[in-house]
């Protein structure tokens, strides 16, 4: 039954726990969900467990919602079509579990307080990574998952790949989810953020038993699959995140902040500052990011100020930047400039001038790498306090 101190009720919540062929904990994790929620407010789902897991949910199915799979379709679908049956029960938030074992159900009312202080936010189980037992791979892709988060979404969070979490359901009725794997974790919270939706992290126990623990992660399948995931949404935040957050308040101060912050150079903001201007006109169109960003943590540069400038490719941009690099392209190759040519060009004459417009571009993205640091620099110089 519920506990007597604090109930899940008072968030209109409800906790969702999908489950795939963990017969050696699935009767643990669910005895002791029931000892802090009452069976009301849980939500099982069945992904079409071939083990003895369907005979133990039998045992439930008066007590808690049960919902079945014919067969397996993976950790995402499941969770979405329990966060889905969630909203159709009237529940303003849910709380996700593993049923490996990993996690202890004692820490639900940590959740539920955390999100009567910070409601409408996503609530992420945290888990100590580095603490004894916890198997290397589990460590890599964690540390792989946050980076990319980061990336996406200007966020830093220190367990991205927990499925201990509380989700507020509101924002996800009108969210249409694409994954059905392990990358569905992924993609829901990189895009909930792209809506504004807060995130806060949540200390949580975590137990790594080798003798009960079964995971289904396919180290190489789902790994390619979170890849590909990850590559779309760095994509998509080129054209939609990155220009939509760059022009909002909030970005405006962190961006002042990163460029008056003391412990870095003026030569050093400024070369991420060049560098991102050289990366956003380059033309490789849907990879600057992809390539520029690793380089300027390779190099040490100031991720925010690169970020900043290479969004200087968003679409209202671009008609500027072909006509730079065709001008830059007749400059050099032709000696001489076509304004009537330049001012009508299309799509097509990129193609059928894909050398003329390829060598402008890259000449017109190193001037304005150069003319950026220049800039920067001389303006860091004069204004900028040491």
């Amino acid at each position: 039954m519920e506990d007597k101190n604090i109930s899940i009720s008072e968030i209109n919540g409800c906790v969702i726990i999908p489950t795939y062929n963990n017969e050696k904990t699935l009767k643990r994790v669910i005895d002791n969900t029931l000892k802090i929620v009452d069976g009301k407010y849980i939500i099982i789902v069945n992904d079409g467990c071939t083990d003895s897991s369907s005979q133990i949910l039998e045992e439930y199915k008066n007590q808690v919602t049960l919902l079945s799979n014919e067969t397996n379709q993976g950790k995402g679908y499941s969770l979405n079509k329990g966060l889905k049956k969630a909203i159709e029960l009237g529940f303003d938030n849910a709380i996700t579990i593993d049923s490996d074992g990993q996690h202890f159900p004692e820490d639900i009312p940590n959740f539920i307080q955390k999100c009567k202080v910070f409601p409408n936010h996503i609530i992420m189980g945290a888990r100590n990574m580095s603490q004894e037992g916890v198997p290397n791979k589990s460590s890599f892709g964690n540390k792989f998952s946050n980076f990319w988060f980061k990336i996406e979404t200007f966020i830093e969070l220190p367990d991205t790949q927990t499925g201990f979490r509380l989700y507020p359901l509101a924002h996800l009725k009108k969210m249409h989810l694409f994954t059905n794997k392990f990358e569905f974790e992924i993609e829901i919270i990189v895009r909930s953020a792209w809506r504004n939706i807060g995130f806060i992290s949540l200390p949580i126990k975590v137990l790594y038993d080798k003798n009960e623990r079964v995971s289904h992660f396919r180290p190489g399948r789902d790994f390619f699959r979170i890849s590909v995931l990850n590559t779309v949404l760095v994509t998509c935040a080129l054209f939609y995140f990155y220009p939509k957050h760059l022009i909002s308040k909030k970005s405006l101060v962190a961006i002042k902040n990163e460029a008056i912050k003391p412990e870095e150079s003026n030569f050093k903001k400024s070369i991420s500052i060049g560098f991102g201007f050289f990366m956003g006109i380059f033309p490789i169109w849907g990879f600057q990011l992809l390539i520029g960003i690793p380089l300027s943590i390779l190099f040490r540069m100031n991720k925010v100020l690169f970020i900043a400038a290479a969004n200087i490719s968003i679409p209202p941009m671009i008609p500027f930047i072909i006509y730079g690099s065709f001008l830059f392209g007749q400059l050099f190759l032709e000696g001489e400039i076509n304004h009537e040519k330049l001012l009508s060009f299309t799509m097509e004459d990129i193609k059928t001038n894909s050398i003329l417009y390829f060598t402008g571009a890259s000449i017109f993205a190193i001037l304005a790498g150069f003319a950026g640091f220049g800039i920067s620099w001389l303006s860091f110089k004069l204004f900028r306090k040491n």
